[in-house]
């Protein structure tokens, strides 16, 4: 018997052992380890939708609208380097997510892999954060939308029909059920996508002096005003600058929060491993394409000082592509524009509505939210799950009334910086994960999706998204407001009550590397993935190339 042969019998061997130790802690109803037999969502999403979702699904109205506050706030190379640098870490968060959920594609997902990896409680935490900063971005995500429509229609009385409509509308896509959800992305993703790419290549012509005005504007505004602008908050012009810099990248992170959607999507996806490993290995040149020379091609368009930048309309009137293409003297495309942000506000709601039903569902599987939140449909849709975070999107009615607005606006700075603790979360768990791997014997190399420079990619992501925490309302320390501080640093003492509080009442401890489960209820490969039949023409080795 050779060498190879033993170790395969011995990796099997372990495996066995590994199993019917977990089987035996899985009788322990406080970590609820296993619960495949209860799980009965079905893998209704096809390949193309999760490749789109992917590929566009987080382009929205950060990007579009937000980029133009990046510009004025910090330069058009200080904006440049923060969309750079918080791109790289929500990259680092996703490698991680990408191969923890290629090995277990289960409900609950990367909640469930924290408490099951590293700490019950950080699972709890973990988990119930990232819903409430989904549930109300649904009806931050509406109200944007509803104030796009104001491009056209200024009339606010109209206001609390179209809140209605697209709020019982962005339910009821959910409710349909997860196939819906799916063909609904995949639609808004290619028009973001489309739009994106048109506003790109005529920002370029524009600059380079194809517009009706003929004007070639090149890289005159990294001259004058200058390439890095200032936060007006301290003489030093270097440290200003900095701090500039500083205050980009909250707006910089909420242009790319919601990208591990594809991961919460996985124990709905066909083919999981196969198409969420497709999915990632394209999210860097996606990250480049859109978001880096989108920021590149903002910053040559827009002087950072420009007057226009204040208008917060939060219409297409305040992009800087807007902005640009105005100047230039084209009529037609801010109408256009406009209809582009505006599905990808509604596709925004869509998505975030989704992706906190389904981690509220994966919580109740867990033991860890109630159990009526846990029951599906016969078609698989968790109803009540979806029920109960489409119910918050009736918030979006805040808006309307100017005394609940301040209460609507700290909704808004919520949910951006809850984020960072979800991207924290995941790098911190792939840690674990990977250390846990290593000391089971497990070979991460044989894993479908793997990223070669593991651990250190969760190291990157981790150490980025602590320090955002920490620094993501520094600006409140120069002039202090009581409500600004409020928003900026109150998700810090509830994730702690969050996890302490889980952690005192169940007395959880953190798994050892030897004990965490990689095996209990975690379909095999041949489980979850079907042999791809080849490409029998052009036009289906096309699709295959773009999906």
């Amino acid at each position: 018997m050779s060498d190879i042969e033993k170790k395969d019998i011995e990796s099997v061997e372990k495996r066995d052992e590994q199993s019917a130790s977990f089987g035996e802690r899985r009788a322990n109803p406080d970590y609820h380890l296993d619960f495949h037999d209860l799980d009965r969502v079905q893998r209704r999403l096809k390949e193309r939708h999760v490749q789109m979702i992917a590929i566009a699904g987080t382009i929205g109205t950060g990007l579009f609208l937000g980029s133009g506050n990046a510009l004025r706030g910090a330069g058009p190379l200080g904006a440049l380097i923060a969309y750079a640098l918080v791109g790289t870490t929500a990259y680092a968060s996703l490698c991680s997510v990408a191969e923890m959920t290629t090995h277990a594609p289960i409900s609950g997902t990367f909640p469930h892999f924290a408490g099951r990896w590293v700490d019950p409680s950080l699972g709890f935490a973990v988990g119930w954060n990232y819903f409430y900063t989904n549930a109300i971005s649904v009806p931050v995500e509406i109200t944007a939308a509803v104030i796009l429509l104001t491009f056209w229609d200024a009339d606010t009385s109209h206001a609390p029909i179209y809140t209605a409509v697209i709020t019982v509308l962005v339910i009821a896509i959910n409710v349909f059920g997860v196939r819906w959800f799916g063909e609904s992305e995949f639609i808004f993703s290619i028009i973001k996508i489309c739009l994106i790419t048109g506003l790109i290549l005529a920002g370029l012509v524009i600059d380079l002096g194809g517009g009706p005005d003929k004007q070639r504007i090149g890289f005159r505004y990294w001259k004058h005003p200058g390439a890095v602008a200032g936060a007006g908050l301290v003489s030093n012009v270097n440290t200003d600058r900095f701090l500039g810099i500083l205050g980009v990248l909250v707006q910089a992170a909420f242009s790319f929060q919601g990208m591990e959607l594809v991961a919460v999507a996985a124990s709905e996806t066909q083919n999981p491993r196969h198409n969420i490993g497709k999915a990632v290995r394209r999210v860097f040149w996606r990250i480049f394409v859109f978001y880096i020379l989108g920021i590149l091609i903002i910053g040559m368009l827009v002087s950072s000082d420009d007057s226009a930048l204040l208008n917060d309309t939060g219409t297409a009137a305040q992009s800087p592509f807007v902005i640009a293409i105005n100047r230039a003297g084209i009529k037609v495309f801010p109408h256009i524009i406009n209809a582009g942000i505006f599905t990808s506000a509604f596709s925004a709601g869509n998505s975030f509505l989704f992706c906190s039903s389904r981690i509220l569902y994966g919580l109740a599987l867990r033991g860890q939210a109630p159990q009526i939140f846990a029951r599906c449909t016969k078609k698989g849709l968790p109803i009540f799950a979806v029920a109960a975070s489409g119910s918050l999107g009736f918030l979006s009615f805040m808006n309307i009334s100017s005394g609940s607005e301040t209460v609507f606006n700290w909704f808004v700075n919520l949910s951006a910086t809850g984020g960072f603790f979800t991207w924290f979360s995941i790098n911190l768990t792939y840690v674990f994960f990977h250390s846990g791997m290593k000391a089971q014997g497990f070979d991460l190399t044989k894993n479908i999706y793997h990223n070669s420079f593991q651990p250190y990619v969760a190291y990157w992501g981790m150490g980025w998204t602590m320090f955002f925490i920490l620094v993501n309302g520094y600006a409140v320390f120069w002039d202090f407001n009581a409500s600004d501080f409020f928003t900026s640093y109150v998700n810090i003492p509830i994730f702690v009550v969050l996890y302490v509080g889980y952690k005192v009442t169940k007395r959880t401890q953190f798994w050892k590397p030897e004990e965490r489960d990689f095996v209990t209820g975690i379909p095999s490969v041949e489980e979850t993935e079907i042999p791809q039949d080849p490409p029998k023409n052009f036009r289906e080795r096309i699709a295959r190339a773009i999906f």
